[in-house]
């Protein structure tokens, strides 16, 4: 039978519509192994950087995830697994993480530019190359957007705020080949960080040589993973924009494998730009939140639910930024009404966290349930618009439109909604389409009453979802003073994660400022002699390490 399948790195959920077969007889044979092919891909913009310690664009996630590897990563399943490292242990208080180090992960940096891997052009990665990473992460000077996701590391929060120097990071080298890192109190997600790129290695003798343009060009990056920069040229006036990568056979071994011999990527200005390569043959795959159009009796198309659609009240709007109205609001939303309505690309949300975060494997929304989350209440929908209108001494509402980004959503299943609302509350709540440059344009600007806003988080974690409400202006006043984020990194446990998660959804709906309505599917596109391309729908990168063609 020939599989053709896209795994994700998320939850298990992902896992099980990632196969995608079609009838036959066993031709594995004359399929050949897959490997060896030169991969054609696009990327939307010019990679911003390729420092894993700084970069955020989706761009520059692919390049990082392709050119990097780290002491641990996610395995088709979810689960987290050993890379860089050739095991580790904690310490019985869970506080104390010590790594033991392969001897077989090599830096390698072209020096010659003859396209072989010479001696004196690798050298092993050591332990010292991560204590350098997350002291640079660390230092305030740096001012790298992931340096809060590691407060659990000991001495972090006086590191970054400059009252230690960042020699006093819980971060040793015990000798090359053994890290041990330390933590403030046991943290549940401690190992899910170290996936992150944040978490890759940096070697300071490089560093220093590239004189602060570390990541910025193709002399200034130097790979420990699957592939190595070739060529990386942009030109903002030019066409023939490129970033050109070689397999790095360094760090090829049997348990890590890299199957494709190069990947070239060709920059393009937008998404648009990228279909449009991908129409004309000259990429294997697109990414996108709306695939419309594409068949998939033609392509392999998967779907993964990163993203929560809910509504944003603009707290500066002469009605709702009460309260109460904001609340009549969410007790009006009625998503039992939509069953059996919507198509696949979207699903009723109660809760904030999307299905595709995982944790070790399975999707939390399987292990919480989002449905203790239903607040749909006629009664009290009543009570509270009663209320918002006596505090605003008004005796009816306006009407109002929600806008809603036409680039990530099809609006027309938020007019169920409407419906919903007029009949319960006898609001007229319209809808108003915009681009994906409006929507934000006006989000930034304050210039709304009411949006349908994706919320996703940068990479695959439930601290990561809430994060954004402390870090995005427009979800600040939606947290309400909260301060989730500190009880979850404090979790010992898986169980307690899960409930921690729990309460601080429960946490952040009660504060009406966040209303979920749907959860949204992100997709890659692929041609169907193509499998095991890697997506990451949370970071936006696309993974070619084992993936696998076989035109």
């Amino acid at each position: 039978m020939k599989k053709r399948k896209i795994l994700a790195l998320t939850a298990c959920a992902a896992i099980a519509v990632g196969g995608i077969t079609a009838c036959g007889g066993n031709d594995e044979d004359k399929r050949g192994s897959g490997a060896g092919h030169m991969y054609g891909a696009a990327l939307a913009s010019n990679p911003q950087s390729l420092d894993p310690q700084f970069a955020g664009d989706p761009s520059s996630a692919t390049v990082i995830k392709n050119l990097y590897s780290g002491l641990v990563m996610k395995d088709s399943s979810g689960s987290i697994v050993c890379c860089n490292a050739k095991e580790y242990s904690v310490s019985e208080d869970g506080c104390v993480y010590t790594f033991d180090l392969r001897d077989d992960n090599y830096w390698f940096f072209d020096t010659n530019e003859d396209d072989a891997i010479d001696d004196d052009e690798k050298f092993p990665v050591t332990a010292n190359d991560y204590v350098f990473a997350f002291r640079r992460l660390l230092d305030p000077k740096m001012h790298s957007p992931y340096a809060a996701d590691f407060k659990c590391i000991k001495n972090s929060q006086r590191v970054s705020e400059g009252g230690y120097a960042t020699t006093a990071l819980g971060v040793e080298a015990l000798d090359d080949y053994k890290l041990q890192i330390t933590l403030e109190y046991p943290c549940a997600e401690f190992l899910g960080l170290l996936t992150t790129p944040a978490a890759f290695p940096c070697n300071e003798e490089f560093f220093i040589s590239t004189k602060g343009r570390y990541g910025l060009d193709d002399r200034s990056v130097m790979s420990n993973g699957p592939f190595y920069v070739r060529q990386w040229f942009y030109d903002p006036y030019g066409n023939n924009n490129i970033l050109y990568m070689r397999k790095n056979t360094a760090n090829e071994r049997d348990d890590y494998e890299v199957l494709p011999t190069f990947v070239s990527f060709s920059i393009q200005d937008n998404e648009a730009g990228v279909k449009q390569a991908f129409k004309e043959d000259e990429a294997e795959c697109f990414t996108a939140m709306k695939v419309g159009g594409y068949n998939p009796k033609k392509y392999s198309i998967i779907g993964q639910k990163a993203t929560t659609l809910g509504l944003i009240f603009n707290p500066k709007d002469k009605l709702y930024s009460n309260k109460e109205l904001c609340k009549a609001v969410a007790y009006a939303a009625d998503r039992e009404s939509l069953k059996g309505e919507l198509d696949s690309d979207l699903q009723v949300a109660y809760g904030v966290i999307p299905p595709a975060v995982d944790i070790l494997g399975r999707s939390y929304r399987d292990l919480a349930s989002d449905k203790q989350f239903d607040m749909f209440d006629r009664e009290k929908a009543v009570e509270c618009l009663a209320k918002a209108k006596e505090e605003l001494k008004i005796s009816s509402v306006e009407s109002v439109k929600i806008i809603v980004d036409s680039g990530t959503v099809d609006s027309r299943y938020l007019h169920l909604f409407s419906q919903s609302w007029q009949d319960i509350l006898g609001i007229y709540i319209g809808i108003e389409d915009l681009t994906s440059k409006e929507f934000n344009e006006r989000i930034e600007n304050g210039d709304y009453s009411i949006a349908l806003y994706p919320l996703k988080a940068d990479f695959n974690s439930g601290l990561a979802v809430f994060d954004e409400f402390g870090e995005n202006e427009c979800l600040k006043s939606a947290e309400g003073g909260l301060k989730s984020t500190e009880s979850i990194m404090q979790c010992p446990s898986v169980n307690k994660l899960v409930d921690s998660y729990v309460a601080a959804e429960r946490a952040l709906l009660e504060q009406y400022g966040f209303i979920p309505l749907f959860y949204k599917s992100s997709y890659i596109v692929a041609k169907k002699d193509n499998e095991d391309i890697i997506y990451d729908p949370f970071t936006g990168s696309v993974d070619y390490r084992v993936a696998k063609n076989y035109s």
